[in-house]
C-alpha cells in the first residue's frame, strides 16, 4: 500500500489527501483517497473512495475494510482486511453516515463563522 500526498481540485476535496493503491482480487489496482478511519466496537475501518485515472470519483462509492495497524512496528504496513459479514457491514455503513452527519455539521458552523 502505498501513501502519496496529493491536490486534487476536481472529486470535491480542496485539502492535501492521502491516497492508497488498493489491489484488487483480478491482480488490477486502484487508487483510493482515504475518507476516514472509524472505530466501530473496538474495532477500525478505513473508507476509501476509488478513483478513476483521472483522480475523480464520479458515483461517490466508497469501501469499506477492517483496518489494522501492528503497534510493535509503525513502518510495517497497515492490513487490510474485506468485510465479509453483512450486520458488520451495515453497523460501519451506518457509522460512516453519522460520520457525514457531523462532517457536514461541523462544515455548515464553520462556513456561519
Amino acid at each position: 500500500m502505498d501513501k502519496n500526498n496529493h491536490q486534487n481540485e476536481n472529486n470535491g476535496f480542496d485539502a492535501e489527501e492521502m491516497t492508497v493503491e488498493l489491489e484488487l482480487e483480478d491482480g488490477s489496482s486502484v487508487t483510493c483517497a482515504i475518507v476516514t478511519i472509524l472505530t466501530v466496537s473496538d474495532q477500525d475501518y478505513i473508507v476509501l473512495l476509488p478513483l478513476d485515472e483521472e483522480g475523480e470519483n464520479e458515483d461517490g462509492e466508497v469501501w469499506f475494510y477492517r483496518y489494522s495497524e501492528n503497534p510493535n512496528d509503525p513502518n510495517e504496513e497497515p492490513v487490510l482486511d474485506y468485510i465479509d459479514d453483512d450486520d458488520e457491514y451495515e453497523t460501519v455503513a451506518d457509522a460512516f453516515d453519522e460520520y457525514l452527519d457531523s462532517a457536514e455539521f461541523d462544515e455548515l458552523m464553520d462556513d456561519e463563522g
